[in-house]
């Protein structure tokens, strides 16, 4: 029996406040060529052909929990681009003029056994985002950071 081909479909990511959340994700989503592909009132969901991203507004009497990458469940989020280039051009283009300060002092390399370049950033609830040129980690070799 063959094993199915299984790929990412989608991440749901609850936030305390969908506004400011989509201050911060329209113009990411626009720079990484996601359409908004649904929404309402509670929601909305962003995507491409290989992935879809749907921000939900908690129910009142869960926003006070808060997150924080560090404690147990997701921390990070990577988006794997083409070139080491694409990073420091996201860096300096998308990030520097809009003033989000970046994690571990800018884009560098991250993994000392394979070609693994990024920038990491924040979103406004402490989501750890990445930006990622790594080929071979794409291809199974590589650690988490």
């Amino acid at each position: 029996m063959s094993r199915p081909q299984v790929r990412f479909s989608h991440l749901d990511y609850n936030v305390a406040d969908l506004l400011l959340a989509r201050e911060f994700y329209d113009p990411l989503a626009e720079e990484f060529g996601w359409a908004v592909e649904g929404g309402g009132g509670d929601h909305v969901l962003y995507g491409n052909d290989s992935f879809k991203l749907c921000l939900v507004q908690v129910e009142p009497e869960y926003r006070e929990a808060g997150f924080h990458r560090k404690r147990p469940g997701l921390n990070h989020l990577a988006f794997s681009v083409d070139s080491r280039e694409a990073v420091d051009r996201f860096y300096r283009e998308y990030l520097v003029p809009r003033g989000i300060p970046v994690l571990y002092d800018g884009p560098g390399t991250y993994a000392a056994d394979i070609e693994y370049y990024a920038v990491f950033f924040e979103d406004p609830y402490r989501l750890k985002l990445e930006i990622v040129y790594a080929p071979r980690y794409i291809n199974g070799s590589g650690a988490c950071s």
